[in-house]
């Protein structure tokens, strides 16, 4: 996969989190943690990287991929409950590569 169609791709989960978000389906899950709050939200970005964690040392590359993308996944809807978009970070890395 080019560089391209990984960040379209990045972009296209984080799009996928908006509509949700911005849906009516109530039994969405991503529904629920952005109704549930910053605190649920921050407390599943801390058990994922924990676990994250623990399968990088101990666990199997399969795991480790599983949880990699669970944390990506939260870290997503913490960014947007922030309202920080991708291009954000974007600049921001930008900006720290250039220095």
């Amino acid at each position: 996969m080019n560089k391209k169609k990984e960040t379209d791709f990045l972009q296209e989960l984080f799009n996928i989190i908006q509509n949700k978000a911005k849906g009516k389906d109530n039994k969405s899950y991503t529904k629920f943690l952005l109704k549930s709050g910053k605190k649920k939200i921050a407390k599943k970005v801390g058990e994922e990287s924990v676990e994250l964690l623990i399968d990088y040392l101990n666990g199997t590359k399969k795991r480790t991929i599983e949880e990699a993308s669970d944390l990506i996944y939260h870290l997503f809807v913490l960014l947007y409950s922030k309202k920080i978009s991708l291009n954000d970070i974007k600049k921001e890395l930008t900006n720290r590569h250039h220095v």
